[in-house]
């Protein structure tokens, strides 16, 4: 058969998102782990106010008005920030810019798969240290491996846990020695305890990730940022597209940023509907790891594969996330949804493990 392809190209998997269903369809989306709640009202007023000529111009290369408001809400020099398609573009960026053959990708598993997928589109080398059962962050294991790119997910898919700065700051500080850049990615940092962000001004070869997709609820708009030194930006820039975020998701992020208290509140809520969905699970004898995400890893109760359960959910049009990889075919991965929701997913799990 002719290829068209490179050979890596040619051997890799692709990633496969969660499922969406189409527009309109009556189902409990509880897989992707988009926010239950909708975007703040400022955001909305935002979209509605877009006028022609931000669509007939080309957007700002580096997005300034979401700049400053993110720095404004992070207290961040708006020149460390650098915005991008989702904050997937900005894993793409990087690896596009640091990484190759003989400079390895290195990152914990399980965690997010698209770092597996990025590093196989540049067919730089890769290694995935394993983590133990309580996802205690390896930190001598990575080490050990002298990344040109170390990925640490805080808190982490699947697993849910958030990594004291302390341990990222050692592994930070010890990447450094050999010139390898620490990449944290904090997509679900809104729903944490605490973050990472003040280790970008500690250390020159750290980078934390932003997105948009799940404490401001605008999964739909693609919009990340990365917070980084001017030198690590410098580089990363080049690679960049020309115009990496649009008009329409600038201005809707801007007005995001600037309305955290509405984004905190949602959060808050969410929080508070993990805890208790966290408590039903394990009532029906899920392992359940603690989780401080908008998500939680649940083992099936008798240790077994959790496909049937997945399936059975979907059945009655529950969308959860089962992931067919080793050491997760026993257990689902579930977004927090609204209480009803919630409700709905626990009365459903009751009835299949009652049969």
């Amino acid at each position: 058969m002719t290829t068209y392809f490179r050979d890596n190209v040619d051997h890799m998997a692709p990633y496969v998102p969660g499922e969406q269903p189409a527009a309109g369809a009556r189902v409990i989306k509880l897989n992707t782990n988009e926010n239950p709640y909708p975007p703040s009202p400022r955001a909305m007023a935002a979209l509605r106010e877009v006028d022609a000529d931000a669509l007939r111009r080309y957007p700002q290369p580096y997005a300034q008005p979401l700049r400053e408001a993110a720095g404004r809400a992070l207290g961040v020099d708006p020149a460390w920030i650098l915005a991008g398609n989702g904050s997937d573009d900005l894993l793409a960026m990087i690896v596009l810019a640091c990484a190759d053959r003989g400079r390895k990708i290195v990152y914990p598993m399980p965690t997010y798969v698209l770092y597996r997928t990025l590093a196989d589109m540049q067919a730089a080398d890769t290694v995935e240290v394993p983590f133990d059962e309580d996802y205690t962050l390896p930190v001598d294991a990575l080490l050990a491996e002298r990344g040109a790119v170390t990925f640490i997910a805080s808190p982490n898919s699947p697993s849910g846990t958030r990594f004291a700065n302390d341990r990222l700051a050692a592994l930070a500080e010890g990447l450094g020695r050999h010139h390898g850049v620490l990449v944290i990615d904090e997509a679900y940092a809104d729903f944490a305890s605490h973050n990472a962000m003040e280790l970008v001004a500690r250390h020159e070869n750290v980078i934390v990730l932003r997105t948009f997709s799940k404490g401001y609820g605008l999964a739909g708009l693609r919009l990340g940022f990365g917070v980084m030194r001017p030198a690590l930006m410098a580089g990363i820039d080049k690679v960049k597209d020309s115009y990496p975020v649009d008009a329409v998701a600038c201005a809707v992020g801007a007005a995001a940023m600037d309305d955290q208290a509405y984004k905190n509140a949602c959060c808050a809520k969410v929080v508070a509907s993990r805890d208790r969905l966290a408590n039903a699970l394990r009532a029906m004898g899920y392992t359940v790891w603690p989780s401080e995400a908008n998500f939680l890893l649940a083992g099936t109760p008798d240790g077994g594969s959790a496909a049937p359960t997945y399936q059975a959910l979907k059945s009655r049009g529950i969308l959860v996330r089962y992931f067919d990889q080793d050491r997760l075919r026993d257990k689902l991965r579930i977004t927090v949804g609204t209480e009803e929701q919630n409700a709905a997913l626990v009365e459903a799990l009751r009835g299949d493990t009652s049969q």
